[in-house]
């Protein structure tokens, strides 16, 4: 019996175990289970099937006929005696390269759709890695909080001796034990911000684990880049899927604009037939039918054509603009927040410690007063505080200025 319960305690142990992901662990399932992304590459190999479609020849055309049957000429047993039978077979000729321009301009389609999943992805990653900034974030907020209420306990029960022992009033005591609810409501509210964190992470991993068995490690600090604003903004013109796309899109809409003007040309129709009429008991005929294209030589797609590679510059000139904006804007806010940064990692995070830690002992010594105790612990609360949250601002700001490079300049 003792057994039994042995082992299912230990499946239960291992059921309820957390999986711990890193950055790149969580960035590999994401691209392998997104469902969006998945959709995405279906996509591409429908286009690729439309090269298939563009490259096809035109069908051949066969007709039949039998003509001059008599089944009442006074012979019945020969209906067929003075029949014509006639076989023709006819063939559409694509001059000018129509086909080959046609495949040339699916396979830039194909191009286009591709650079567009990749741009997508780009902005789904954005999300992702958004999401898994504010799980770390949520997280060590909540160990802050933990450990500010650990620290708060301690507190409490040396002040607990010292009104046991008569050094301090009823009332003080009370006082400090109406301020440590507000360390659980800390608690309680970096928890919650944990768990919704996590199940934005498994809806864009598309993971039915439960948020129980998930985890995620990472480090939550800021660092100083190398990088200048020109190597970036070449780097987003280089990398920017959406920028590559516009240029795809120019230069497929010059193959269109090549591909009007061929489809204006005239197409022979080449046909043979073959027959018998009596008396020549078999005969072979060649016909060529050429169209008089005197109205329709499609004009209309060919002025259509070129305003679109117009048009597909202008939108090429639009991208490229905000291309070097989204680089821009990421740069200054990352910036500013590495400047707010700076004076709390190199000062003010140690010297709230500091405050707390000797007012708290001269709080104990009967050498300050509750509220100055209060107000430095409030303090180291409050810096700790906007320390981790700057420091999430400031990985958001990194992320921002991926997105807008188009690859991963800052880890």
């Amino acid at each position: 019996m003792r057994r039994s319960i042995l082992i299912v305690g230990m499946l239960a142990t291992r059921m309820l175990a957390q999986n711990t992901f890193t950055w790149q662990q969580i960035k590999e399932q994401f691209e392998a289970t997104n469902p969006t992304l998945r959709a995405g590459r279906i996509g591409i190999d429908e286009a690729k099937t439309q090269e298939i479609t563009a490259f096809l020849r035109p069908n051949p055309d066969f007709n039949s006929s039998l003509d001059q049957i008599q089944p009442f000429n006074g012979n019945p047993y020969r209906p067929f005696g003075f029949a014509l039978p006639l076989f023709s077979a006819n063939y559409l000729h694509e001059r000018q390269h129509k086909r080959e321009l046609r495949l040339e301009s699916a396979r830039k389609a194909t191009g286009i759709a591709v650079s567009q999943l990749a741009d997508q992805e780009r902005n789904l990653l954005f999300n992702l890695r958004n999401g898994f900034v504010q799980a770390l974030q949520a997280k060590a907020i909540l160990a802050l909080a933990r450990e500010n209420l650990a620290y708060y306990d301690r507190v409490l029960g040396v002040n607990r001796d010292r009104l046991k022992a008569g050094d301090i009033a009823q009332v003080d005591y009370d006082r400090l034990e109406l301020q440590r609810v507000q360390y659980e409501s800390d608690i309680q509210t970096a928890e919650t911000n944990v768990r919704t964190a996590k199940i934005q992470l498994l809806m864009l991993l598309n993971s039915r684990t439960p948020v129980e068995q998930f985890d995620i490690t990472g480090r939550l600090d800021f660092s100083e880049t190398r990088l200048t604003l020109p190597e970036l903004r070449q780097m987003a013109a280089a990398n920017r899927p959406d920028l590559q796309a516009a240029v795809e899109a120019v230069d497929k809409a010059k193959t269109d604009y090549r591909l009007a003007i061929a489809n204006g040309s005239t197409d022979p129709t080449f046909g043979v037939d073959v027959g018998r009429n009596p008396p020549i008991p078999a005969y072979i005929g060649f016909s060529v039918s050429i169209p008089i294209r005197l109205f329709d030589r499609n004009q209309g797609e060919k002025a259509r054509t070129r305003l679109d590679i117009n048009r597909n510059h202008r939108l090429q000139e639009a991208t490229q603009a905000q291309v070097y904006s989204d680089v821009d804007s990421a740069w200054a806010m990352l910036n500013s927040n590495r400047e707010l940064l700076r004076p709390y990692k190199a000062k003010y995070l140690d010297l709230a410690a500091k405050v707390r830690e000797t007012v708290s002992f001269a709080y104990q010594h009967g050498g300050s007063s509750l509220l100055e105790f209060l107000n430095a612990q409030n303090d180291y609360r409050t810096v700790q505080t906007n320390y981790l949250n700057l420091v999430g601002a400031y990985l958001n700001a990194a992320s921002q200025l991926n997105l807008a490079v188009g690859q991963e300049v800052i880890p």
